[in-house]
C-alpha cells in the first residue's frame, strides 16, 4: 500500500489578466512545503502535475524545497475547469473580474451555480470537457499512480480535480464537491492511501507546512 498526496498549486493572480502565474507568496508556499517534507523525511516515487503553468511552478518551488529534482509526468487531465467558461455558460452578461467584497460574492455565486450545471449535464461551457471526460481525467491520473507505484507519489493540480478525486472516492454529492473546491487552500496536502483496488482517503485540504504562527499570514484561498 502506498500514499497518494494530492497538493493545490500555490497562490496564482486571481483577479489579474493571467490567473496561471503563481504570485511571489505562491512560490514562498510551495518551496515551504518542500522544505516541510525534507523536514521529515519524505520522499517520493513519482510526480505526476497538471500542463498549467501554476502547476509547473508549484512543483518547481516544491522541488527546491525538497532538495530533489525530477521530471514529472505530465497529466493534462490534472487541469483546472474554465472557471469564466462556466459563468459565461449560465450568465449572458459576465461579471468583470471582482474588485470589490460583492463583487467578489457575485462570482463565487456564478460559479457555484454553473459548476452545478455543468456537472449535472445541463450546460455545456466553451472549451471545456463534459464533467464524465473531467471525472475521467481525474481518476485515470489515480489509476495510473496505483498501476505503477507502490509508495509515495506526490500529484499536483487544482482544487475542481482535487476535489473532484476526493468527492468521487467519498460518494460525494455534487453540492458537497463544490463546496469542498471553493474551501480548499493553496499548497493544502490531501492524502490517499491506495493500493492496486482503490483509494481510501487519509486527510484533506491540511497545511501542516503553515502550521506555525509565523506562517499565519501564509494562508490563501485563490
Amino acid at each position: 500500500m502506498g500514499t497518494i498526496y494530492l497538493v493545490r498549486h500555490g497562490q496564482a493572480s486571481f483577479g489579474a489578466a493571467d490567473y496561471d502565474q503563481l504570485s511571489p507568496l505562491g512560490g514562498q508556499q510551495s518551496v515551504r512545503l518542500g522544505e516541510h517534507w525534507r523536514e521529515h523525511g519524505l520522499r517520493f516515487d513519482a510526480v505526476l502535475i497538471g500542463s498549467l503553468k501554476r502547476h509547473r511552478q508549484t512543483w518547481e518551488g516544491l522541488s527546491a524545497g525538497l532538495g530533489w529534482g525530477a521530471e514529472p509526468l505530465v497529466w493534462p487531465g490534472l487541469n483546472e475547469y474554465d472557471s469564466e467558461a462556466v459563468i459565461e455558460a449560465i450568465h449572458a452578461r459576465p461579471p468583470e473580474h471582482p474588485s470589490s467584497p460583492e463583487g467578489y460574492r457575485q462570482h463565487f455565486r456564478l460559479l457555484r451555480d454553473g459548476l452545478r450545471q455543468w456537472m449535472a449535464g445541463v450546460v455545456s461551457p466553451h472549451g471545456m470537457p463534459s464533467y464524465p471526460a473531467f471525472l475521467h481525467g481525474v481518476t485515470s491520473a489515480l489509476d495510473h499512480a496505483r498501476a505503477h507505484h507502490s509508495g509515495n507519489v506526490l500529484v499536483v493540480s487544482s482544487g475542481g480535480p482535487i476535489s473532484t478525486a476526493v468527492g468521487h472516492i467519498l460518494g460525494t454529492t455534487p453540492e458537497t464537491t463544490i463546496e469542498m473546491n471553493l474551501r480548499m487552500r493553496n499548497t493544502s496536502v490531501s492524502e490517499l492511501a491506495y493500493n492496486p483496488k482503490r483509494c481510501t482517503l487519509v486527510s484533506f485540504n491540511t497545511l501542516p507546512h503553515l502550521s506555525s504562527p509565523a506562517h499565519a499570514d501564509w494562508v490563501t484561498h485563490a
